[in-house]
């Protein structure tokens, strides 16, 4: 069996070849970005409904209190 220059890379003991990249997945930006980043969306949505909620009823308890002391 032949040796290439490199020691490490014997001629004929394949690894395969490499999957062409696009620029983007180049760059760290491939589909699985674009799944973290969507996912990342629907936490940040779910987030904000549970404070709006949160803020709602505060709100209403506060003027459930205002009323009461009115009375």
């Amino acid at each position: 069996m032949t040796v290439s220059k490199n020691i490490n890379n014997p001629v004929g003991q394949g690894g395969g070849q490499r999957k062409k990249l696009s620029r983007a997945e180049r760059q760290n930006n491939g589909p699985h970005r674009n799944l973290d980043r969507q996912g990342a969306a629907e936490q940040k949505a779910e987030l904000v409904r549970k404070m709006r909620e949160k803020a709602a009823a505060a709100e209403a308890a506060e003027q459930a209190g205002d009323d009461s002391t009115q009375s």
